[in-house]
Parts: C-alpha cells; sequence; structure tokens
C-alpha cells in the first residue's frame, strides 16, 4: 500500500536523532479502517453467523470500534514510516519512538480526518574532524629487555620440572605449599567469603595471594599451624573486603618444590624446534624484539589515534552507545567461556546492568575512534580497492582452511575496516609528529643537568688547579 499524498517534515534534534512528522489523508485513513473491519469480519466467530459472514453492525457491536481502529492504525503507521523512509531517504539505526504513545493517538484518531503523528529516531551522526595535520602525539617508548630471554627460559623450565617432596627443612620462596586455611576479618570477626579451604596448593611466589599471606607461610615447618596478619588491597575484586584488616589460620600440610631440569641442549630440543640452547636464546631473542617492534607501533598508532579524536565533532545517538556497550558485554562473556565459567550463572541480570553501565565510557571512545577514522579516510579519499581486499582475504582464508562456520560477509567486513585502518594510520605518521617521550626533558630537567654539568666542570677545573709555588 502506498499513501498518496503523504506530507512528511524533518526536524534534527541532540544526539543525532530525528523527528518526523508524518500527515496521512483522511481518505487514506477512512481506507485503511475499512480494510481493518472488512479483515476481522472475516476472520471473527460469532455464534449464530457463519465465518465470513459476520455483519458490519453486529461486528462493531461485539468487537467494539477502538479494536478496528487500532488494528488500522497499526497498518497505518508501519505503512506511513516505511513510506517516509524511502520518500525521504532516510537510514534508521533503530526501530521508530512515537513521540506521545500509541493509546493518545488512538484517542484521537478518527478514519474521517487526517492524521498527524511525530516518530523518533536515531540516525548515523555526522563526524567533523577540525585538525588532521600537524597534531603532536607522544608516545613511551618500549626497549628491548634481554633479561625477558631469561625469564622465558625459566617459565619453560618450570612447565617442564618434576614436583618433588621436601623434607627435614622450612618452606622457602618458590616452594609449592598445601595448606588448610580460614580467614576472618579482624574488625567483626566475621568470616571472608571464599577465605577458607580444607587443602589447597599454593606457590610461594610473590603476587600469588594478597599482601602477608605467602610471607606468613614462608619459614613453617610441615603440620605447623600459625595465624598470618593480612591488608586486602583497596582496588580488590571483592568490593566488601577492599582495604579491611584480615587474619588467616594456616595449617602447612604437606611441601613440595620443583626440580628444574638442565639448560642444555636436551632440554633446547624439549621445549622448542632448536637443537641447541645458543639457537633457543637467539629465537627467542629474536621473537622479543620483533614484538617490542610491534608494541612499539601500537602505542604510535594509539597515540596519534588518541589525537585525532581529540579533533573529533560528533553527537553520538544512544541506540549506537548502546549497541557497541552490548557488543563489549558480550566478547568478556565470550572470553569467559573459553576458560571454562559457566557463562550463564555468572552474567546475572543484576550483573549486565552494572556492566552496561561501567563499559558506557569504553564504548563511547571505541565507538569515536571508528567516526574518526572513518572521517579521516573519506577527507583523504583513502580506500581500500578490490586488489587490496582480494589479496588479504585469500591470506586469511588460507590460515582459516580448516574453520568451519564461517561468515563471509563478515570476514569481509572486518578485514576491508583493518585495511583501511592500516593506510589511515600510514596517513597519520607521515602528516603529524609523534614524540618519544623517553628522550624528552622537560625545561626543569634540562636546566637541572645543566647545573650539574656546569658544578662538574667547575670541580675538574679546581682539581686541575695548578698548586702556587713559593
Amino acid at each position: 500500500m502506498t499513501i498518496s499524498s503523504l506530507k512528511v517534515k524533518t526536524k534534527g534534534m541532540p544526539g543525532s536523532r530525528l523527528e518526523v512528522e508524518l500527515e496521512i489523508p483522511s481518505s487514506q485513513c477512512k481506507t485503511t479502517y475499512e480494510e481493518a473491519l472488512a479483515a476481522l469480519s472475516r476472520s471473527a466467530n460469532l455464534p449464530g453467523f457463519r465465518k465470513g459472514k459476520v455483519p458490519k453492525a453486529v461486528l462493531l457491536q461485539q468487537i467494539g470500534q477502538k479494536r478496528i481502529q487500532a488494528s488500522a492504525l497499526e497498518t497505518l503507521l508501519s505503512k506511513a514510516w516505511d513510506q517516509a523512509l524511502k520518500q525521504e531517504s532516510i537510514k534508521p539505526l533503530c526501530e521508530p519512538e512515537l513521540i506521545g504513545g500509541f493509546e493518545k493517538l488512538l484517542e484521537k484518531f478518527n478514519p474521517e480526518k487526517n492524521l498527524t503523528l511525530t516518530l523518533a529516531t536515531d540516525i548515523t551522526p555526522i563526524a567533523k574532524l577540525n585538525n588532521t595535520k600537524g597534531l603532536s602525539a607522544e608516545v613511551e617508548k618500549i626497549s628491548f629487555d634481554p633479561k625477558k630471554v631469561d625469564e622465558l627460559i625459566e617459565q619453560s623450565r618450570k612447565q617442564l620440572a618434576t614436583v618433588i617432596p621436601v623434607e627435614n627443612r622450612n618452606a622457602a620462596k618458590g616452594d609449592i605449599a598445601v595448606i588448610s586455611f580460614k580467614g576472618i576479618f579482624t574488625d567483626d570477626k566475621s568470616e571472608i567469603e571464599g577465605g577458607s579451604s580444607e587443602s589447597m596448593d599454593v606457590e610461594l611466589e610473590k603476587e600469588q595471594m594478597i599482601p602477608g599471606f605467602i610471607e606468613g607461610i614462608i619459614g613453617m615447618n610441615i603440620d605447623e599451624e600459625k595465624t598470618v596478619q593480612c591488608t586486602f588491597p583497596k582496588d580488590y575484586s571483592q568490593e566488601k573486603a577492599r582495604g579491611r584488616q584480615a587474619e588467616f589460620t594456616i595449617q602447612l600440610k604437606d611441601l613440595k618444590t620443583r626440580e628444574l631440569p638442565k639448560l642444555d641442549d636436551d632440554f633446547a630440543k624439549q621445549t622448542s624446534d632448536q637443537t641447541n640452547m645458543v639457537d633457543l636464546r637467539n629465537e627467542l631473542t629474536k621473537r622479543l624484539k620483533e614484538d617490542t617492534s610491534l608494541r612499539n607501533q601500537k602505542n604510535k598508532h594509539e597515540a596519534l589515534l588518541q589525537e585525532l579524536v581529540k579533533e573529533l565533532e560528533i553527537d553520538l545517538p544512544k541506540s549506537l552507545i548502546e549497541n557497541e556497550t552490548r557488543n563489549l558485554i558480550e566478547q568478556t562473556a565470550r572470553n569467559f567461556a573459553q576458560q571454562g565459567i559457566d557463562v550463564k550463572s555468572t552474567f546475572t541480570p543484576e550483573l549486565i546492568k552494572k556492566l552496561m553501565e561501567s563499559s558506557k565510557p569504553e564504548a563511547e571512545e571505541n565507538l569515536r575512534k571508528q567516526f574518526a577514522v572513518s572521517a579521516l579516510a573519506q577527507q583523504e579519499g583513502l580506500e581500500v580497492t578490490d586488489k587490496e581486499l582480494n589479496q588479504k582475504l585469500n591470506e586469511i582464508k588460507a590460515e582459516l582452511a580448516g574453520e568451519k562456520n564461517i561468515d563471509q560477509n563478515k570476514l569481509k567486513e572486518v578485514v576491508s575496516a583493518d585495511l583501511l585502518q592500516e593506510k589511515v594510520f600510514l596517513w597519520l605518521e607521515e602528516n603529524n609528529d609523534v614524540i618519544d617521550q623517553a628522550s624528552k626533558k622537560s625545561p626543569k630537567q634540562k636546566n637541572t643537568t645543566e647545573k650539574q654539568s656546569s658544578k662538574t666542570k667547575s670541580t675538574k677545573t679546581t682539581q686541575k688547579k695548578p698548586k702556587s709555588e713559593g
């Protein structure tokens, strides 16, 4: 159904919202009302009448005029909205909101008169970049640390270590303590939620438990019982425990340690594809250097993007923010599921409500970055060619050859967005400055350095001054 002579007026509102006023002619209102009445007449089952043969007067008496008007109004709203979208080339981001509500509109609906109503919807916001060139982004450069190679090797040694029982000595750092414990808060003597266990293996390393817990176990003998005083960190996950004093009654039930393998060629073969320790270290060094380079590049791009976002003017619609917030929560749920956590029991309605509120700033930041990238690409004519897209898609499809149920359209969309972002970052690097914070000195630091240098020179001069003769 096409509504002839449909009048449409649009008005932009804050939050990238659009109000659409529709005026539907009386002729269309009457026609739709008659169609609704006829449809109900065909489907109505009333005693004493064959289906489809109920007189209109009886139908009106039995069903009521308001029900027929409501049916007609629903049809008019749907058809008028669809026609208005096409007529005005409107691309809504969400379902329309009927200003004033359906009941009020129904009260004033008269099939013999023109019907005026207002709908509102979110539309894609207009993004404007004030500046794109000459921006200055500061980034802290990450340096390759050779010690990381040793740390990776030690991690592998622990994974390949043999756990053996400990006898005739106290618990020491690095041991594995088998303990039972019970904790209470010292202020009200209440039990700590999740603060007790009959048997638990605890690695005696820093940051494994709350401050004071590991330190209290070190030095204990097997079968010894001890009360340890601890303080929960102020940023502890359980809000109820944050910053509170606690005491734990701990019994050391058993003690184990790891017997680490020797760092020889056999170890290199066991933990990697290399045949000796020299090649293993070289491989790890190369990998860590590449990782450092990638992290520096990522930090540089992030710093440039943050500066670009500062130049962005945009009014984000509520529906986009809510949709992005839901995406973040769904991603969190997927991460939990991959770790074997029961998502259904964890993500309660109360938790989801809290997450919707706490994730909103991150959602807004993500959207601003996305719009900043697309606005710059459009402004500078940056685009991904079909050749570039197909080449990258072929590479990815080769890597995902064993994967099933891949949404090809979604994959194409994601790859295209990544390639465009790469072009944007390259353009930002070429047209803006990135300052390394490590090499940047404040005027105060510079003056201090100069004074120290001057003082050093003065001292050296005094030391070299020849003695007076006489």
